[in-house]
């Protein structure tokens, strides 16, 4: 799918702005280490800030394509996994990306999950404390 190759590159290059139009409105961004989503796309687009801060040596390494049940309506909708590895904190990352679009081809939904847990225990720290800088969550100490 197009957006898929746009978003690839966007990340690849660290380019915030190519992201913008790439997600709906209402995008939600289902974190490994928060139940409930992060909504909408400016705040989602301030933690893709974060996320291109805290990732050393981020890299793509497959994709797949098919179909998905999104979280949000239950609706089957076109879907990709890019899998990617990574560095935060000097702990190497495995992780993937699970993007679903909507009937216009704009991301609705994206999913990461990550391991190992050391890793996603450091991605963790870091994203939060990341999140706290840029004031788009509270401090929580």
């Amino acid at each position: 799918m197009e957006t898929t190759d746009r978003f690839r590159a966007a990340v690849e290059k660290r380019d915030l702005t190519a992201l913008e139009d790439l997600f709906t409105e209402d995008v939600r961004f289902y974190s490994p280490v928060k139940f409930t989503p992060f909504e909408g796309r400016p705040m989602v687009l301030g933690l893709f800030g974060v996320l291109l801060r805290t990732f050393e040596d981020f890299r793509y390494i497959g994709r797949f394509d098919g179909t998905a049940e999104t979280s949000t309506d239950g609706g089957e909708t076109p879907s990709e996994i890019l899998l990617f590895r990574a560095a935060v904190a000097g702990r190497e990352v495995h992780g993937i990306d699970l993007l679903q679009y909507d009937e216009s081809g704009r991301i609705k939904e994206f999913t990461v999950m990550v391991r190992p847990q050391s890793a996603l225990q450091a991605l963790s720290e870091a994203v939060l404390a990341g999140l706290v800088a840029d004031g788009l969550v509270p401090d929580p100490a």
